[in-house]
Order: structure tokens, then C-alpha cells, then sequence
């Protein structure tokens, strides 16, 4: 394995955990822009919808721009407008200029996700093994790093677009620093390169193989979505349950999150090797069977420790699904990794989204914990379709390369 791989995988892990700190900063200062605004919890709530389709929006425009000029160019572009676009929403004093800031910085955040993903999907391949759950794992990280120095900034009586402006101005040089270590051509196998013969999922395959294809990728969309709706709905919920179900104190309810949160970051740094033993049909199938069993005992369970253990299951299980999702998606066309990855996490995306509001829906029907009976569906339904992954050729196991 040579030195500018393992410097591409490097830059890859510093894209995502840049992503997940930029938003991270933006949700710790959720409360202090709420407050300077002057809005209600509603209004935050319909303005939040509108990050999400700038979010969603980004992904489309990143993809297609990703396969034609390649991640090397698009992922620190973006790096970069992401990192400006994020003292925006730290700006504004009324509603309807917060609105457009949250629209723009969704847009940057949706076109840099989707343009590091797929320069990971190309990483991947040319290790020859899995490596896609722990860059979603540093992402992660990225978020705890932005809660740290939020904590710190507020602590130091800094405004919030101070801070973001900060975080912003360091994300900046990151993002350029960092772009010399992409990968500077993607890797495409022979087979995937000629026109003489060609492999059955390219651009120049007969129509049926690319109609089979884009059917292919939807279904794995619709699994990210449903997968997805369960995190969002973790996010928002879990720590909800535990005060109004099973009347935890606050202090103690906010750990049911934290306990979702660290159980996902250590499943997906775990995640590639089991992936590369096992396969990637294997730990989706395991992982949403997981998810289900970890829901079910918060639905039924009257016992706060059971509760804990309970989404430490959920989130242990829904850590590997999502990224090998994304893989699969990123595999199935190299000449359209970025398009493919692009409508895989918009509709993820619509489905984190969507989450905390369906499960918000259903509690004037039922009550929260009964709501969460559509969780306990949708990890099933997950786990019969996870065959849809068998026939990837991309993440067949394989032994990994000496020099980790």
C-alpha cells in the first residue's frame, strides 16, 4: 500500500469529522440563535425543514458535479463554502433572514457530504477492502469536538456567530490543506475503463442493465430512508422517553441519547472488519435485526437500566447499516459513484429528517413508546431486504492489504 493512499484515507477521516463539527457548531448554538431571534420552538421546527431541503438540494448539484470533475476538486470546494456558509445562521436578528442562511449553509452541508462519500467509495475500492463505516464514524467525532468548543466558546462570553465565525475561518484552511491528499484520478478497474467489455453496471451497458441498476440504487435509497427515520427518530426522542414514559429526572434522561450516540461510534469503528469477514449483506441484515430487538425493549420495558440497554442495542445496530448502504450505492456504477451516493443519501436525508416528526405525528394517536412500534417495522423490513447487497461485487470480503 502505497503512501499517497494511506495520506487519501487520512484526508477522508479530516473531510468528514470537518462536516460533522461544522454542523455539530451550528446545533450547539441552536439555543442562543433561538433566543437572539426571537422565535418559537415551532417556528425553529419549520425552519429547520428548510436546512434540510437546501440539504438535499446540495446532495443532487454535488453529485453529478463530483462524477464530472472529480472528488479531488469538489470535496475542498465545498469544504471551503461550507466552512463560510456556516457564520451565517449566526448572523440574522429576525425569522425570515435566518431562513435564507439555513437554506444556504444546508446546501453547502448537503453538497460536501455527498462529495466526501464518494471520494470515500473510491478510497475504498482502491484498498480493496472495507473502510466506509469508520470515516461515518469520525463524523461523529466531529460532532462531539463541535459540542466541546461550543462549551467553550459560550463559557467565554463569545457570540454565536463569533464562534461560528471561528470554527468557520479554521474549517476553511482545513478544507484547502487537506486537498492535496485526495486521491488525484479515481480508481476504475480495468473492465469498468473499455468499451470492448464492459462490466454489466457501467455507462456503456445496454439499457436493461442500466434500468436494472438505477432500480438497484432506489431500493437502496429506500433503505437508507428507512434507516435513517430511525436515527432521526432516536436523535429527537430518546431522551424524551425516558422523562415522559418512565419519569427519569432530566439530568439522568439525557444520557439515553448519549448511550445511542457512543454505541453508534464504536459499532461503526468496528463495523470494516466485520464487514471485510463477514460481508456487508451480514451486518445490515444483523444490524436492523439488532436495531429491532434494541426498540423492542424500549417499547415494552417499564425499567429506566432496560431502557438504556435498550438504545444501546438501537444504536449499536443502526451504526454499520448506512454506510454500507452508501458503499453499495458508490460501487454499483464507478462512473456514476457520485450521482448514485447522492440519491441514496437525499432520500436518507429526507428520512432524518422526517423521523422525529412522524414518531411526533403518531403520539397524538398513541403513546411515544407505542410509536415506536413503526421503528421495530421498519428494522425489519430492513433486515429481509438486506439481500439487495448480495449481489455487490464491490465488497466481497477480502484479506486486508499489510500496513493498516
Amino acid at each position: 500500500m502505497n503512501d499517497s493512499l494511506r495520506a487519501a484515507r487520512v484526508a477522508t477521516f479530516v473531510y468528514f469529522s470537518l462536516c460533522g463539527t461544522l454542523m455539530g457548531t451550528w446545533v450547539v448554538n441552536i439555543p442562543a440563535i433561538e433566543e437572539r431571534v426571537d422565535i418559537t420552538h415551532a417556528t425553529l421546527g419549520g425552519l429547520l425543514v428548510l436546512l434540510g431541503l437546501g440539504a438535499f438540494l446540495g446532495m443532487q448539484v454535488a453529485g453529478r458535479l463530483t462524477d464530472r470533475l472529480g472528488a479531488r476538486v469538489v470535496v475542498p470546494a465545498t469544504g471551503v463554502l461550507c466552512s463560510v456558509a456556516l457564520v451565517l445562521p449566526g448572523l440574522p436578528r429576525d425569522p425570515w433572514t435566518l431562513a435564507g442562511a439555513l437554506l444556504v449553509f444546508g446546501f453547502c452541508n448537503g453538497c460536501l457530504d455527498v462529495s466526501m462519500n464518494a471520494h470515500a467509495v473510491h478510497v475504498e475500492k482502491a484498498y480493496g477492502r472495507p473502510v466506509m463505516s469508520a470515516f461515518h464514524a469520525t463524523f461523529s467525532v466531529g460532532g462531539v469536538l463541535a459540542a466541546l468548543v461550543g462549551a467553550a466558546t459560550a463559557s467565554a462570553g463569545l457570540s454565536p456567530a463569533a464562534g461560528m465565525a471561528a470554527m468557520g475561518t479554521l474549517g476553511v484552511v482545513i478544507a484547502l490543506v487537506s486537498a492535496r491528499a485526495l486521491l488525484p484520478v479515481e480508481p476504475v478497474t480495468a473492465d469498468t475503463d473499455t468499451d470492448t467489455d464492459p462490466a454489466p453496471e457501467t455507462e456503456h451497458a445496454p439499457a436493461p442493465a442500466r434500468r436494472s441498476t438505477s432500480g438497484r440504487i432506489w431500493i437502496l435509497a429506500v433503505l437508507a430512508l428507512m434507516v435513517m427515520l430511525c436515527e432521526g427518530a432516536a436523535n429527537d426522542w430518546s431522551a424524551l422517553h425516558l422523562k415522559d414514559v418512565l419519569g427519569a429526572p432530566a439530568s439522568t434522561a439525557a444520557f439515553a441519547y448519549g448511550t445511542f450516540a457512543a454505541t453508534m461510534t464504536i459499532g461503526r469503528l468496528l463495523a470494516d472488519r466485520l464487514v471485510a469477514r463477514f460481508g456487508s449483506m451480514a451486518i445490515l441484515r444483523h444490524g436492523a435485526a439488532t436495531a429491532g430487538v434494541g426498540i423492542a425493549i424500549v417499547t415494552v420495558s417499564p425499567w429506566i437500566w432496560a431502557a438504556f440497554a435498550g438504545w444501546a442495542l438501537f444504536g449499536l445496530g443502526l451504526s454499520g447499516c448506512v454506510p454500507q448502504l452508501f458503499s453499495a450505492a458508490g460501487h454499483a456504477d464507478p462512473a456514476a459513484a457520485g450521482a448514485n451516493v447522492s440519491r441514496v443519501a437525499g432520500l436518507g436525508y429526507v428520512g432524518m429528517l422526517a423521523g422525529p416528526a412522524v414518531i411526533g405525528w403518531l403520539t397524538h394517536l398513541v403513546a411515544l413508546n407505542h410509536a415506536f412500534v413503526l421503528l421495530i417495522l421498519l428494522c425489519a423490513v430492513t433486515a429481509v431486504a438486506a439481500g439487495i447487497l448480495r449481489t455487490d461485487p464491490d465488497r466481497k470480503t477480502e484479506p486486508a492489504p499489510s500496513g493498516h
